[in-house]
C-alpha cells in the first residue's frame, strides 16, 4: 500500500504560486459548477481574480511534499475563497486550508458555498459551519447564471 500523504503545510502566497493557483481554481471551479450552475458558467481565475477579490485580504496556500494543492483567500470574519487541487481531494487540504483561516479570522466567520456542492457544504458542516440562509442570486461576473448561495456560518 503507498505512503499517506505528508499533512499539508501552509504559508503566505508568492507571486512564484500564481500559475499553480489558477491550475488548481480552474479545474476545480469547473467540479464546482457541474454540481451547481453549469459549465457554461466558467471563467478562469486569471479573468476573475480581480474582479471578484482574490487579493483583497489574505491569500495562504498548502503546500504537501513541496507543491502547492490548494489556496485559501480569507478577511476578518469572511472565508472568500477555499480550493483545492481535484488530484488532492479528501486528503485532509480543504480541511487543514479551512482551519487555518477560521483561526485567523474569527470569532464569527461566514462563507458561501453553490447549492449542489455538496462536497465543500459538507466540509463546512464537518468544521462547524452551521447553514443560515439560501440565498438566489447571479454569479459573481456572470450576470446571465442564476444560482442559490447556501450561506453558513461559524462561530467560537
Amino acid at each position: 500500500m503507498p505512503a499517506a500523504p505528508a499533512p499539508p503545510s501552509i504559508r503566505a502566497y508568492q507571486l512564484s504560486d500564481w500559475p499553480r493557483l489558477c491550475d488548481i481554481h480552474d479545474r476545480a471551479r469547473l467540479d464546482e459548477l457541474r454540481r451547481s450552475a453549469g459549465i457554461e458558467a466558467f471563467r478562469s481565475l486569471a479573468r476573475t481574480a480581480h474582479s471578484e477579490g482574490l487579493f483583497d485580504g489574505r491569500l495562504d496556500v498548502a503546500e504537501v511534499d513541496g507543491v502547492v494543492r490548494g489556496f485559501v483567500a480569507f478577511q476578518r470574519g469572511s472565508l472568500n475563497w477555499l480550493y483545492v487541487d481535484p488530484d488532492s481531494y479528501r486528503q485532509g487540504v480543504g480541511r487543514a486550508l479551512l482551519r487555518h483561516a477560521v483561526a485567523l479570522s474569527g470569532p464569527v466567520v461566514s462563507t458561501q458555498a453553490l447549492e449542489g456542492n455538496e462536497p465543500a457544504i459538507l466540509l463546512y458542516r464537518s468544521e462547524g459551519f452551521v447553514e443560515i440562509e439560501r440565498r438566489r442570486g447571479r454569479l459573481a461576473g456572470c450576470d446571465e447564471f442564476a444560482t442559490v448561495g447556501v450561506i453558513l456560518e461559524w462561530r467560537e
